[in-house]
């Protein structure tokens, strides 16, 4: 037994680690060892970086060599990671169909389906994972196990030996001269934000770029007075033409974000002023910003709230001005067909990519935030959020590929990576240009009549959701006209944008949720508190409450958009029953005001709330006595009731949507309905996820409501179910007491 021969010669090692040069010797030494001792055809060793939080493969025997280094995950993804997270072996003879696989492009681990993964430790010490692979025909036997699990033994000790002679020869193994440039990362893993490709040169958004820097410079090269007026028409050409691209892509009152600035450019007594000095003979970037600076400290003295919003305006123009008239690039400027890498963006970047029509985008820190991430799956931009601050090092026009359907970041991928990258473009080309067939109505396969509602970010989701036959829009977020825009905007500035969304359902339903902002979705224009918790704290329908005027023309602008349509308005974050009666009244008082202004408008559109909150379940049936309608928020409401944050990657395993908590929640809220007949809906990512609609169907679900491009995979999905078998199911779904029951229920394999 080839297995039981490699545990009697396992004292090799320790010869090959005496007889190897380095410790990256000693480990290609030991997988070609073990490879040829298990007749394997793929060995592999991978180390775990406990400061970078990643395994990284160090050494292979049957994959691409170029993978050594470059091949990199998070413990909490593929099933490598998975053997290491859980500390057990895994072990698959179909690992390409496990829903815990991750491909790597390049690698040619797709040829070997056959998977053993056995964790390497040390006592309480996670070191890596030894991973082996063989063709389709054969699979990994126990004694295979055993084996395998014999020599990660061996290997933690040896390894921990071989880091502590890597750490202690470091200082005279390398040193880098003083001006070397940083090593470039090959290959770097990351989490989706929005799915897709992009390859292109990369562009470091560099956020350092402001004002204040600009103000600190020298400028030693004498611009003229027709350099500056150059400038001038420069930027305003460069505005006009942003605006008009972002409201051709959109349609929507986010193209009105550069109006601002054009109107700050066009004041004769601001530019003016500059000229005046220019033509007493300072250098026109010093007349720049000595004029900015005096108008940016009486906008800071201002006691209204609208002249100090207007700072941001003031910087982005002047940072835009002066950038034109040094001729050169501004930090988001030049960025078409480009990877952008940047340690922050905000919605109002997104639009400017979206308009230049980028290649992709990197985001360095933070975690994948719920607004930008819906905002980019809007403009259709692929996104990628990796932790690897060591990209922004990376020279500007450096060749980047983005795979965002899986996470990954390849610097200067090589022709392997890129052929097989350009096969899959070609793949997704071809499905893409076939033409989705939806049916006007979707039910289950014994006819059962299932709603579903398209949730629009931005109007242009709304050709979308028309194409693929949606039944209205459960969910108008209408924060992100707020969020993309570098002010609140005008009642008008809603109105038009609410009744263009409107217009185009053609006398479908159109749910408006009021404001969301707060927690993850601030606004850049408004000085939110300092909060400890700020996903607890003034957001919502709180931040509408407390700030009665910006909410009275929100509601002003939907009741005239809605006039004589199919209106229904909603509001989010409800606690108690006093919230939703204080929201509820304000709507009245804005159709009162309407009705005594004679203006056209909608006076009694049905009125709902989002449940959110865990407190409101209890209470649930006091609620339906009073709302037209519910829509289960399921996102934040798997958070709030389980206490997880849902963008915290060290706790992403207890965010549980199965948990039997949410779907007793969910039951109190559909009997509550049906007893008092009102409406409910499921919004949230449960309402697209192929595990759960079964079980939601079973429960009474009639209406669901997604993002458009999830609306022909449900139909398929829902035409598959039977509502009496979903009824069985949601009956011991019910009734099961833990998550691991539930979890055999579904067929839904445990997340440690």
């Amino acid at each position: 037994m080839e297995g039981f021969q490699l545990l009697c010669d396992i004292s090799e090692l320790n010869h090959l680690f005496r007889d190897s040069v380095s410790v990256e010797g000693f480990l290609q030494k030991t997988v070609e060892m073990v490879t040829h001792r298990l007749k394997t055809d793929v060995c592999s060793i991978y180390l775990y970086d406990e400061e970078e939080d990643l395994l990284v493969m160090r050494a292979t025997q049957g994959l691409h060599p170029d993978s050594v280094g470059l091949v990199r995950m998070k413990p909490s993804e593929g099933l490598t990671g998975k053997a290491l997270r859980e500390l057990r072996p895994i072990c698959e003879s179909r690992a390409g169909r496990h829903p815990d696989f991750k491909p790597f492009i390049g690698t040619n681990e797709e040829l070997f389906d056959n998977f053993l993964a056995v964790p390497i430790t040390r006592g309480l010490n996670r070191i890596g994972v030894l991973v082996l692979q063989r063709g389709k025909r054969r699979k990994f036997s126990d004694e295979d196990i055993m084996a395998c699990k014999a020599v990660a033994s061996q290997l933690a000790n040896i390894i921990e030996n071989a880091r502590f002679l890597m750490t202690m020869h470091a200082p005279h193994e390398e040193k880098a001269r003083p001006d070397a440039a940083p090593a470039e990362p090959g290959m770097i893993r990351g989490k989706t934000a929005c799915a897709g490709f992009g390859l292109g040169p990369c562009r470091i958004l560099n956020r350092e770029h402001t004002l204040a820097t600009l103000s600190r410079r020298d400028y030693p090269q004498a611009y003229s007075l027709a350099d500056f007026d150059r400038a001038v028409r420069t930027t305003q050409q460069q505005l006009e033409d942003l605006q008009k691209r972002v409201e051709e892509k959109l349609s929507d009152a986010a193209s009105l974000i550069f109006a601002s600035h054009l109107l700050i450019l066009k004041d004769h007594a601001f530019v003016g002023e500059m000229r005046k000095r220019i033509e007493k003979g300072i250098n026109p970037p010093l007349a720049i910003l000595e004029i900015t600076r005096q108008y940016l400290d009486i906008f800071d003295r201002s006691e209204s709230p609208y002249i100090r919003e207007k700072v941001q305006d003031v910087e982005d123009l002047i940072v835009r001005l002066i950038d034109n008239l040094l001729q050169k690039a501004g930090p988001t400027e030049g960025l078409g067909h480009r990877v952008v890498i940047a340690r922050e963006l905000f919605p109002s970047d997104l639009l400017r990519m979206s308009s230049e029509e980028v290649a992709g985008a990197v985001l360095v820190a933070g975690g994948v935030t719920s607004h930008l991430s819906i905002l980019a799956r809007s403009l259709q931009i692929p996104m990628v959020i990796a932790q690897s601050p060591e990209l922004l090092k990376l020279a500007d026009g450096t060749p980047v590929l983005l795979d965002a359907d899986i996470g990954n970041v390849y610097v200067r991928p090589n022709e392997t990576i890129l052929h097989s990258f350009r096969n899959r473009i070609q793949a997704g080309t071809t499905l893409k240009d076939r033409k989705v067939k939806v049916k006007p109505e979707t039910t289950t396969r014994d006819g059962v009549r299932i709603r579903l509602m398209a949730n629009i970010n931005l109007l242009s989701d709304v050709s979308l959701a028309q194409s693929l036959q949606c039944d209205g829009v459960g969910l108008y977020r209408t924060e992100f006209p707020f969020i993309v825009r570098s002010d609140f905007p005008s009642e008008e500035e809603q109105y038009w944008a609410y009744r263009r969304l409107v217009e185009s359902m053609g006398g479908k339903p159109v749910t408006f949720r009021t404001l969301d902002i707060g927690g993850d979705k601030v606004l850049s224009y408004y000085p939110f508190p300092q909060e400890q918790n700020p996903s607890m704290g003034m957001r919502s329908i709180r931040f509408s409450l407390d700030n009665r005027p910006i909410f009275l023309q929100q509601l002003r602008a939907i009741l005239r958009a809605g006039a004589g349509a199919d209106l229904r308005v909603m509001f989010p974050m409800i606690a108690s029953l006093d919230d939703f009666c204080q929201a509820r009244q304000l709507l009245r008082q804005a159709a009162d005001q309407l009705k005594a202004e004679q203006i056209q408008h909608h006076a009694w559109p049905k009125v709902g709330m989002m449940v959110e909150l865990p407190g409101v379940i209890p209470m649930i049936e006091s609620l339906a006595a009073e709302v037209d309608f519910f829509s289960i928020g399921t996102n934040d409401l798997i958070q709030f009731m389980l206490g997880v944050d849902r963008t915290n990657e060290k706790v992403e395993s207890y965010y549980i949507p199965h948990h039997p908590a949410l779907f007793r929640s969910i039951r109190d809220v559909l009997v509550a309905a049906e007893r008092h007949g009102r409406e409910v809906s499921i919004c949230g990512d449960m309402a697209h996820e192929m595990a759960y609609l079964t079980v939601l169907v079973g429960m009474g679900v009639r209406t669901l409501s997604v993002e458009p491009l999830f609306i022909p995979q449900i139909q398929q999905i829902l035409s598959t179910v039977d509502s009496a078998r979903a009824r069985t199911l949601s009956e011991k779904v019910l009734g099961a007491g833990s998550v691991g029951e539930i979890e055999r229920l579904l067929g839904i394999e445990h997340k440690a």
